[in-house]
């Protein structure tokens, strides 16, 4: 095999992720997954990949459909996608599987997009959400928006708003979109072409442009309420005081859109004040009550969300909180006498269920210890000539100072197991 002329490098829009990023991520899973578990949701991880069909319901006047998504024929002659999202997939799964109702269900993955790349936004991207299907209640809508809130506050994050508005039923939404669309038109000469394109495909989603040109002409467009049934406003009269009465801070703004077809009555959006106007969406979702009947099963309600950790991530970033947890060794072994105790030793701490770690290659103790002060241990567990001769480890704490001292070889597991204990005590960690 003939090596390529240059080194390989990631596709556009991918990247590597290594710590302490990665194990930043492993921390926001797990604080998001705690909480949805709380809630009574349990977790799934659907397929990456999929039917095409499975997608297209999402609408094929998206961007998402028309432009962004990575499909091929496999090589059984079929069409399929990598997953732009997950709760298509999650919805499909209901379908297929029959899960008593209600269903509620986490999930933390990958999807991908091929979308120009920006700041917090990448062609594959980590998100984390919930979905429950089968039940028609406001209720619900509550729990669902508040658990979104309470996720994002877990974080630390305190400069963001939530935003909700209702897109009515399948009849409300159409009646929407045809005046939006007529409105539209007739100021046509006023919008930039992307938007004129856009009024085309998907008038709703230039409600939401960022360019000035056109948010001065959208902000005469009509407004949602205008269309709303009678039972479509007190849906959403009922969610904004229900998340009111638990104490969420709610905004509602006529103009939020959802950029896919199969949203109905609830939507929502959380914005990130920290970060630039374009980017500041850290996650959203809403009611797609139908979604499960155009994938082939029966007519189900259904509500989730979906949020982006990137974005969170740097909203973290621009408010300065949860930070990347170190990585804390307990103990660090230095063998300066051939290594077969550094082996045994090392071993023997892990197995306790400490963290240990030693250099391998030997080298001098000056080494060593340079080593053992850059990997962040509490302790240095040394062993020379003498220790082994003598039977004992000299256990040196890194960090206080205090006289080192010589513990039994047989002793020295339960001797730093007990010094690290007491070390989380006294630090509370």
């Amino acid at each position: 095999m003939v090596a390529p002329e240059h080194p390989f490098q990631t596709l556009t829009g991918m990247r590597d992720l290594v710590e302490p990023d990665t194990g930043r991520r492993r921390a926001l899973v797990a604080t998001f997954a705690e909480r949805a578990e709380r809630a009574g949701y349990g977790e799934i991880r659907p397929p990456l990949l999929e039917e095409l069909g499975v997608f297209l319901r999402m609408g094929e006047a998206t961007d998402v459909v028309s432009k962004e998504m990575y499909e091929f024929e496999d090589k059984d002659g079929r069409r399929v996608a990598l997953r732009p999202e997950l709760t298509a997939g999650v919805v499909r799964a209901f379908v297929q599987h029959h899960p008593p109702t209600p269903w509620k269900v986490w999930y933390s993955g990958t999807s991908f997009r091929r979308e120009r790349p920006a700041a917090g936004r990448y062609r594959a991207f980590d998100q984390v959400g919930v979905e429950v299907l089968g039940v028609d209640d406001p209720d619900l809508d509550v729990e669902v928006v508040a658990l979104a809130w309470g996720s994002v506050t877990d974080l630390g994050l305190r400069r963001v708003r939530l935003v909700v508005n209702s897109l009515g039923d399948h009849e409300d939404r159409q009646r929407y979109t045809d005046a939006v669309a007529t409105f539209l038109r007739s100021r046509r000469a006023d919008l930039s072409e992307a938007a004129r394109a856009t009024t085309e495909r998907n008038p709703l989603r230039v409600l939401d442009t960022k360019r000035p040109e056109d948010r001065a002409v959208v902000a005469d467009a009509p407004s949602i309420s205008d269309y709303l049934s009678p039972e479509s406003a007190a849906h959403l009269e009922r969610v904004l005081a229900g998340l009111r009465a638990v104490g969420v801070p709610v905004e509602q703004d006529d103009r939020l859109v959802r950029g896919l077809d199969y949203y109905r009555r609830t939507t929502f959006e959380l914005v990130a004040d920290s970060l630039d106007a374009a980017q500041n969406a850290v996650g959203g979702g809403g009611r797609y009550d139908g979604l499960a009947e155009d994938l082939g099963g029966p007519p189900t309600d259904g509500i989730g969300f979906a949020l982006g950790v990137d974005r969170l991530l740097l909203a973290c970033d621009a408010e300065g909180v949860f930070p990347p947890a170190d990585v804390v060794l307990d103990a660090f072994v230095v063998d300066t006498a051939g290594g077969e105790t550094a082996r045994d030793l090392v071993h023997e701490l892990r197995e306790a269920g400490l963290a240990a770690d030693r250099r391998y290659g030997g080298g001098s103790l000056k080494s060593q210890m340079k080593s053992a002060d850059r990997s962040g241990a509490r302790w240095a567990l040394l062993v020379g000539s003498d220790e082994l001769d003598a039977g004992v480890v000299t256990v040196r704490d890194l960090r206080s100072g205090a006289e080192q001292v010589a513990v039994p070889r047989a002793d020295v597991v339960a001797d730093l197991r007990r010094r690290s204990s007491e070390h989380r005590e006294d630090t509370g960690t």
